[in-house]
């Protein structure tokens, strides 16, 4: 087997997804390539992004025992909403984004769009909608050989165009319209600005807010009506819609209870927002524990939260993907095995033919049996671990012809201690 070409695209989000396996995360893409098990749920999640694109909305909640792959999950439907065509975003609940302060979750996300293969994208969107607006006047017939004439009718049609934001949002439409003058007469700084203040940045000065002629800022009051021109501008830029994904929402339920409540009704507040058409074109995904849900700090404790998301009591090995919640089952054995040797081939697609001697099929049962012995059967607890030692394990084997993973590899409690995160520790001590 000839060399991998560095700058093919498929080996370069091979390297990618060894490069973050090594570091024990989730790939940025590529996920499809080592996908198991999650058919039914990627088909469910395309078939609602779907709908979305077509004017509607919708929320998915993911529910998972921890090691059963809900970040995973969360990461493949934003691969997929990508795939089919949406602006996509990714907010980290944590003490400094608090689900109680959903303007700051709002920042954060505006901040985080990714678009079109861009990242930080929320200014791309904003161009490509008035680049739109643009494109629509220049097909006007005759209008072309006039210059002056067509400056003219396209400022017209910006104005029409940000007439509609108004309609939603009198502020944000000044601040386009700031935007766009600005960026025509080369004042980037005050375009930067007017960016900021869309995105929800704190710290945008007096000069431009008197320029822009405005006041304030995006508040808990406003931010469905900038989530909707911000949905309305991507498809007006040419995408479908937007998807927002919301991941560890654990942490909600160690704050006090008036904050725990504020958060869960911020959800309420987003789900009735969504299910009433005021934010077409918004998919809305999270994920959590079962008790996340089902606790007594959870979800549970607002019954309207509850009611818009609870689970319909189902049939023992029968799960519904198409219900407001995906449960997904516990990472197995069978399952693991079938990982790795697929990521066996995505290495040998970046780095090489892989030596299928030392890197056997039976080699990969081994350690899978090893990893069962060491913990209890809790292969849900160490995938993570598993597979960042076995990418390890591939390395050594390409570097040195002489080194033999069978006699080498151990993956005991003793051996990644260093590695383990918090939570998979906690996980292996109740499991022990």
């Amino acid at each position: 087997m000839s060399a991998p070409n560095p700058v093919d695209p498929v080996v370069l989000e091979s390297i990618g997804i060894i490069n973050a396996l090594r570091r024990g995360t989730v790939p940025a893409s590529g996920l499809s390539r080592f996908t198991v098990g999650l058919e039914s749920e990627e088909q469910a999640l395309r078939d609602q992004f779907r709908l979305v694109a077509h004017s509607g909305a919708d929320i998915k909640a993911i529910r998972g025992e921890y090691g059963s792959g809900k970040t995973f999950l969360i990461s493949r439907a934003l691969e997929i909403a990508r795939e089919e065509g949406f602006v996509t975003a990714r907010v980290a609940i944590s003490p400094i984004n608090p689900l109680h302060k959903l303007s700051t979750i709002y920042s954060r996300m505006a901040r985080s769009l990714v678009a079109g293969g861009e990242e930080n994208a929320i200014r791309s969107v904003i161009d490509g909608w008035l680049y739109a607006v643009e494109e629509r006047v220049r097909e006007y017939p005759g209008l072309s050989a006039d210059e002056s004439l067509l400056k003219e009718k396209i400022a017209e049609e910006v104005e029409k165009a940000l007439g509609e934001i108004g309609d939603i949002h009198s502020a944000l439409a000044a601040v386009i319209r700031t935007y766009y003058y600005s960026s025509d007469a080369g004042d980037f700084q005050t375009a930067r600005a007017a960016v900021g203040w869309f995105a929800g940045e704190a710290n945008i000065g007096r000069a431009f807010r008197h320029q822009a002629g405005i006041k304030g800022e995006v508040d808990e009051s406003s931010v469905t009506s900038f989530m909707k021109v911000l949905s309305m501008m991507a498809i007006g830029a040419g995408y479908k819609g937007c998807v927002l994904a919301l991941d560890e929402l654990e942490i909600t339920q160690s704050l006090p209870r008036n904050l725990r409540e504020r958060g869960y009704r911020n959800l309420v507040q987003l789900i009735d927002a969504l299910d009433g058409g005021s934010l077409p074109h918004w998919f809305i995904i999270m994920g959590g524990t079962p008790l996340l849900y089902d606790g007594p700090r959870g979800m549970r404790s607002v019954p309207p939260l509850f009611e818009r998301i609870g689970q319909v009591p189902g049939h023992a090995g029968f799960s519904n993907p198409r219900q407001t919640q995906i449960v997904l089952k516990s990472f197995d054995a069978r399952k693991l095995e079938e990982v790795a040797l697929r990521v066996t081939g995505i290495y040998a697609t970046a780095y090489g033919e892989v030596d299928r001697d030392r890197i056997s099929h039976r080699f990969i049962h081994t350690m899978v049996e090893r990893v069962c012995s060491h913990f209890g059967g809790r292969v849900d607890v160490v995938p993570r671990i598993f597979l960042r030692e076995f990418v390890d394990l591939l390395d050594k084997c390409d570097i040195y012809p002489e080194f033999d993973p069978m006699i080498s590899y151990d993956l005991s409690p003793d051996s990644v201690k260093s590695v383990l995160t918090e939570e998979e520790k906690a996980v292996i001590r109740i499991s022990w």
